[in-house]
């Protein structure tokens, strides 16, 4: 899939009901007081247990600032749309990682000019040069 504007994000993910079902399990297998809610600890721990990795602090204070001053911790609601779009952008991240990839055909790890003006034409076959040089060399003149 190929978005039509730079910095174009997917449409909104939704997770299967089985997916859902885990989130679910993992939110109360952490809220261990039974309160309802996940403290930042606890928090962590949940994404350890459905991403594979500890947020930083600077994640985790972000997370934090944003749950309702009048709870003691994320609420199943909050948790289930945080990690809703934590999944959204690891599918992002990865589509983009895909697309590379395809581009990329020497695995060299980057794009030379004629891999991208390759890529372009099969995408975009009616896409000036022009405009392809811009969007390689990162000038946002984009007016055609």
């Amino acid at each position: 899939m190929f978005f039509s504007q730079a910095g174009a994000r997917p449409r909104m993910w939704e997770a299967s009901p089985s997916e859902y079902k885990k989130w679910v399990e993992v939110f109360k297998a952490c809220d261990e007081e039974n309160k309802g809610c996940l403290s930042r600890e606890n928090f962590k721990v949940a994404v350890v247990m459905l991403f594979g990795y500890k947020p930083s602090k600077i994640e985790a204070d972000a997370v934090m600032s944003s749950v309702d001053p009048n709870t003691s911790g994320i609420l199943l609601k909050e948790f289930l749309d945080i990690v809703r779009k934590k999944k959204e952008a690891q599918l992002y991240r990865n589509e983009i990682r895909h697309i590379f990839t395809a581009f990329d055909r020497h695995y060299r790890g980057y794009l030379t000019l004629e891999d991208f003006k390759k890529a372009f034409k099969q995408v975009a076959p009616k896409l000036s040069e022009r405009i392809i040089l811009e969007v390689f060399s990162g000038t946002n003149n984009f007016q055609e």
